[in-house]
């Protein structure tokens, strides 16, 4: 038996969770002097409401060793062998102390995968895995096709407001203020782990969204076909449903899963971002 485990930024709903049988392992977000689990006890609308009332970021910090260790000690138990997924270690130090807990707890047994990606770029190779493990595959096999797909994933979002990356240090003052006098909205990308600005947006945010999506139709259509994500971090239902039904025209998707973002994606990005997320065709 492989027992499948996500850090919690993975995003993926509690539909899919639940289907594959993923353990998540929280992040913690830190408010002033609360720390919190992420996806326990705060939600996300609940972060935006303290981050605007004392113009501050969240700060979000990796998983402790101690509650890596007690996971996947209770995993090896349970399992033949593990496979842990990370967000990107160029964006926490998760996937190192994941690596500490698995070598302490039992070498050779537990796999520690490096996404190189945020939300659901690494939620699109945690339930590929699933389905590997699903089919029979081993561990060691499972670890080798993953790592061939992490190059695929197209991870990208476009963002509503820039207050929230420049509270967090990932924005200029500058840029955050002329981007909303000129009602910018940038796509951020996601590659080789690390998050990048690519084409920029004006105009009214639903606008904005069906751009973003149309500019994308050449590569959806080349997509693998499984699965694809509508992963945002609370956005107006009539955007998301807009979205979905752009996808479903296409008639190219076997699954079009819609996903709200965790609180750590969420404390960086801000309301309103939206990002379509799938594996490019090889």
């Amino acid at each position: 038996m492989i027992k499948i485990i996500s850090d919690s930024t993975c995003d993926l709903s509690p539909e899919l969770i639940a289907r594959y049988d993923i353990t998540i392992l929280p992040l913690h977000i830190i408010l002033g002097e609360q720390d919190y689990l992420d996806g326990q006890g705060i939600t996300p609308d609940e972060l935006y409401r303290w981050s605007d009332e004392n113009r501050n970021s969240p700060k979000t910090a990796a998983i402790a060793l101690e509650d890596a260790l007690t996971a996947l000690k209770a995993a090896a138990e349970q399992a033949d062998e593990v496979i842990c997924f990370t967000i990107s270690a160029s964006m926490s130090s998760t996937f190192n102390v994941l690596r500490m807990a698995a070598d302490q707890t039992a070498p050779g047994r537990i796999h520690v995968i490096d996404s190189k990606n945020l939300s659901t770029g690494v939620g699109l190779q945690v339930v590929a895995a699933a389905e590997m493990a699903r089919q029979g595959l081993s561990a060691a096999e499972i670890v080798e096709k993953v790592k061939a797909l992490r190059p695929l994933v197209r991870a990208s979002f476009v963002v509503d407001t820039l207050t929230y990356l420049h509270r967090g240090g990932r924005c200029s003052g500058v840029a955050a203020l002329m981007g909303g006098a000129l009602k910018l909205h940038p796509r951020i990308g996601v590659a080789e782990g690390k998050m990048s600005a690519g084409k920029k947006y004006r105009g009214r945010m639903d606008r904005v969204i069906r751009d973003y999506v149309a500019d994308m139709q050449p590569e959806l259509l080349a997509a693998r076909k499984e699965h694809v994500f509508i992963t945002h971090s609370g956005c107006d239902e009539n955007a998301i449903a807009s979205v979905y039904g752009m996808l479903d025209k296409l008639h190219h998707f076997d699954e079009i899963h819609v996903t709200r973002a965790g609180g750590v994606v969420s404390s960086h990005c801000g309301p309103g971002t939206l990002g379509v997320l799938f594996i490019a065709g090889n």
